[in-house]
């Protein structure tokens, strides 16, 4: 079951450390007088501090693009490719990509820029913040086929931020139900908000409900978790931990992401 994560990350239980882009071109948070070069700037100092603490893959993500939108504006998926085409050299480990909150932007992007990876909401009913949320998950993957094959990973968060899910199947049915449906490559479990845990009994009720899909978890997890998130399932996305302060909307830290990394590595050798 981890398998397609040890062929990717080179590791069965990856840490995929955020790349939190600035706000793009369009969004109300858009330094106009920095321009696109401000973004690519921030960028690239936190692609160097994660490269530098050893990450097994970043994820490119639009997390200042507030508020946020269902179908994405082109010029933000635009502008995400040109920022990753300006850190194609420096980019010599994995990464993903993830348009908030617009499956087929996410996978166009992916296509575009040779991503191996998509973190999406590709299933479910959302009562959100930005009004009823209903993706469609065979549209999704029938656009990576065509696009770029297979070659694409689809990761699958099932429980959205932001949102209140209108299925009220417990957590577990609904993710054995989407590896049945919607052939994900990867199940993701998050907190209610960017940077909140996903409780650990969730956690360990997905994975113990699904054999053969690995489960990650998506939001919230801390130098101080990790070891026991570790535990339970099989890698984990980290974005807040690793920032100046803990705080999302600050550069990355290099210490703390050279921290949590050593206590990724301690946990994943035992």
């Amino acid at each position: 079951m981890t398998a397609i994560l040890a062929e990717i990350f080179g590791t069965p239980k990856p840490v995929i450390a955020m790349m939190h882009l600035a706000a793009t071109p369009g969004s109300p948070r858009f330094d106009s007088e920095r321009g696109i070069e401000g973004v690519v700037l921030d960028a690239t100092h936190d692609l160097e501090a994660l490269r530098n603490a050893r990450v097994d893959a970043v994820m490119f993500g639009n997390e200042n693009d507030r508020p946020y939108e269902l179908k994405a504006d082109p010029a933000t998926t635009s502008a995400m490719a040109y920022v990753i085409g300006r850190l194609a050299e420096k980019l010599d480990l994995p990464f993903g990509v993830n348009v908030l909150w617009d499956p087929m932007a996410t996978v166009a992007l992916a296509a575009a820029t040779g991503a191996s990876f998509v973190r999406e909401i590709f299933t479910g009913c959302y009562a959100s913040d930005m009004g009823i949320w209903s993706p469609n998950a065979a549209e999704a993957i029938r656009y990576r086929n065509r696009l770029a094959g297979t070659n694409v990973k689809m990761f699958f968060n099932i429980c959205a931020e932001f949102a209140y899910s209108l299925d009220r199947r417990p957590l577990a049915d609904r993710a054995r139900s989407a590896v049945f449906s919607s052939l994900p490559d990867a199940i993701l479990v998050s907190g209610p908000l960017t940077g909140e845990p996903a409780p650990l009994p969730d956690l360990a009720a997905v994975k113990n409900a699904i054999a053969d899909v690995p489960v990650l978890a998506n939001t919230g997890v801390t130098m101080n978790s990790v070891r026991n998130v570790l535990e339970l399932v099989d890698g984990v996305i980290v974005g807040s931990a690793l920032k100046v302060n803990g705080n999302t909307w600050n550069p990355v830290d290099p210490d703390r992401a050279a921290n949590f990394m050593a206590q990724a590595r301690r946990a994943r050798d035992g």
